[in-house]
């Protein structure tokens, strides 16, 4: 395959975003994109990027001969549905997570990508983050010799509006489930058990919808290391999002990324700026990367890098974490 030419289906953020980082890699062409609320605006936009090819009908991408892979980055419910039909016409497919809320779906959709012969890429964009692909490096090589414990913190910098709560599937599978897999990427181990416990402490708008804003879980792998992660929806001071992985050895952890590293220092007090405050600064760099793995793989012909499988066991975790919190109590996976 020489040039990949690609369909996007959702022309929301996210899909602009994979679209400006797709139009970076000299061997793929967007040919078309579609969303439901395609107009103007979008024709516009698309026309100053040489898309040629916006439609509202998803159908006119899935159905065209000359498209090689789909972005799928529409709404979660839309996403098994489109993996299927995507699959069927020989289509590989690098969607966003979740790949849907209901694990028998994702079984379903990765079932029909595997008899296709199709790749399949999920979303878990920080695996590609800089950092936190350096503390992996640390833990492969023995750097920090047996690793005992890995430390996740990730608390966004505001809460979504209630029309996202109250469709997004609650803390554990909209946010946590990137830490799940972050937890899975950095440890090497499948996890075991979960024990999870949260609270209302930002908006009472989450309780109103069955959610918590404030989130803890530890993990137990199969390795016998321990995993913990703490959450929340506001932190005041920015987008907070850090790792540490303590061993037998040493540790090894990666801090905020921040505008810049200058650091004031007077009689006063000792200054430095905020952390970068939104998921789209803090990871520009690793949207970039994952859609050009992706791009890569299926130019060489080789595995992507993270799998429909590992989006369903991140999704377990996230089931079996929600199931913990409802049930107060130790959760095994082999439960979910």
């Amino acid at each position: 395959m020489n040039k990949v030419k690609i369909g996007i289906i959702g022309a929301g953020r996210i899909g602009k975003i994979h679209a400006d980082n797709l139009l970076r890699h000299p061997q793929a062409e967007i040919a078309a994109i579609s969303d439901l609320f395609a107009g103007p605006e979008l024709e516009e936009w698309a026309q100053a990027r040489g898309i040629a090819i916006v439609t509202k009908n998803s159908e006119e991408i899935l159905n065209n001969p000359d498209i090689d892979a789909v972005f799928i980055c529409s709404s979660t419910d839309t996403h098994v549905p489109l993996i299927k039909q995507a699959a069927a016409q020989g289509k590989h497919i690098f969607c966003e997570k979740p790949l849907s809320m209901d694990i028998k779906q994702t079984e379903e959709a990765i079932e029909a990508v595997r008899n296709a012969g199709v790749q399949l890429q999920v979303g878990f964009n920080r695996r590609f983050d800089h950092n936190f692909k350096r503390v992996r490096e640390h833990i492969q090589s023995g750097a920090i010799g047996d690793a005992h414990l890995i430390k996740i913190t990730s608390r966004d910098p505001a809460p979504p509006p209630e029309a996202y709560i109250k469709v997004s599937g609650g803390i554990f599978m909209d946010m946590m489930i990137h830490d799940f897999d972050m937890a899975r990427f950095l440890s090497g181990s499948e996890v075991e058990e979960v024990y999870a416990q949260g609270s209302v402490l930002v908006d009472p708008v989450f309780a109103v919808h069955g959610d918590v804003d404030t989130a803890t879980v530890s993990l137990k792998f199969a390795n016998g290391a321990l995993g913990v992660i703490d959450c929340s929806r506001k932190a005041v001071y920015g987008y907070d999002q850090r790792v540490e992985a303590f061993g037998s050895k040493g540790s090894s952890v990666a801090g905020n990324d921040f505008p810049n590293t200058a650091v004031l220092s007077t009689a006063e007090g000792i200054v430095s700026d905020k952390p970068l405050h939104f998921f789209l600064e803090r990871y520009n760099v690793a949207y970039i990367e994952e859609t050009e793995q992706f791009i890569n793989s299926l130019v060489r012909g080789d595995a992507v890098a993270v799998t429909g499988e590992d989006g369903w066991q991140a999704e377990r975790i996230a089931r079996a974490a929600k199931l913990s919190l409802q049930e107060n109590r130790p959760v095994k996976l082999s439960e979910i």
